[in-house]
């Protein structure tokens, strides 16, 4: 059989193989943290056309503005930019620093900075027009007096802007995220709602709206558990996958109303803006 193989074949021109196509160029990875900025401006966030830290919540050169828990500072850069007087208070000194060095290329007019439990604030009775407090309420021990120094610190009028886990998100992770998530120091309640608007109007301030948003990052959030990366470098198919799905939805005719639909389902955040009598 063999050799009869080899008599059928014998000065058979040999297959011309194809030419190779031209390698096409690599897309540029999708940044998921770039495409999170880009999610919470069209949520209502860092808007530099009106001014608006988020959405009903302005910044004038005029305010003092305080940001209890700065984290990385990226709420108080957006607010220095405005030419505000910044104050920043968080239990993290690296965090206070970075956020110092950070806020030095701002036209703020003066920066502020206290490393603090925040029981109590540092700061003098009715000091702030602005303030900030996002993520935090949820790591408290007690939210209540906690909700009371931040009353205590801003102006009559004042304008607050708050924000927590959405439930709907804590309840996804719950059975999916590292057991730590919800331990001390991080996440020790989910605040729903109902108890979200109750804690801020106990406090005694008027609750002006109230919304949800971050449908985006709570499937990242969820991805990012099974991939098992580091979160300062969350490289995975899984996430790298998610990112190109969600700026692809982004991108379409109708991007933006797929993202407010699946915001209102499942969102990270949870966000009130309210006043000072």
């Amino acid at each position: 059989m063999l050799s009869l193989l080899k008599k059928l074949t014998a000065g058979t021109p040999a297959p011309v193989q194809p030419e190779t196509p031209p390698a096409t160029p690599a897309a540029d990875k999708v940044d998921p943290y770039m495409l999170g900025l880009h999610d919470a401006m069209l949520s209502g966030w860092f808007n530099q056309q009106t001014g608006e830290l988020f959405s009903g919540f302005p910044v004038t050169p005029e305010d003092t503005l305080l940001d209890v828990g700065c984290g990385d500072g990226g709420n108080v850069h957006f607010c220095g930019m405005r030419g505000a007087k910044i104050i920043i208070a968080d239990i993290d000194a690296a965090k206070v620093e970075a956020t110092r060095q950070r806020l030095g290329d701002t036209p703020a007019r003066d920066v502020e900075c206290h490393v603090t439990d925040c029981n109590p604030l540092p700061i003098a009775d009715e000091t702030a027009t602005r303030v900030v407090s996002t993520e935090v309420i949820e790591h408290v021990d007690d939210p209540a007096q906690f909700l009371a120094e931040l009353v205590r610190v801003g102006k009559p009028g004042a304008l607050y802007l708050l924000s927590v886990p959405h439930p709907s998100s804590e309840d996804l992770q719950k059975d999916i995220a590292a057991a730590e998530y919800f331990q001390k120091p991080n996440h020790i309640r989910i605040i729903s709602e109902e108890q979200f608007k109750a804690m801020v109007s106990d406090a005694g301030l008027e609750v002006i709206s109230h919304s949800q948003y971050g449908f985006y990052w709570s499937m990242w959030m969820l991805l990012f558990w099974e991939a098992k990366v580091d979160f300062s470098n969350p490289d995975h198919p899984l996430l790298n996958h998610w990112a190109d799905t969600w700026q692809a939805i982004l991108a379409s005719p109708r991007g933006t109303q797929i993202k407010q639909a699946l915001d209102a389902v499942v969102a990270k955040s949870q966000v009130i803006i309210a006043r000072k009598p």
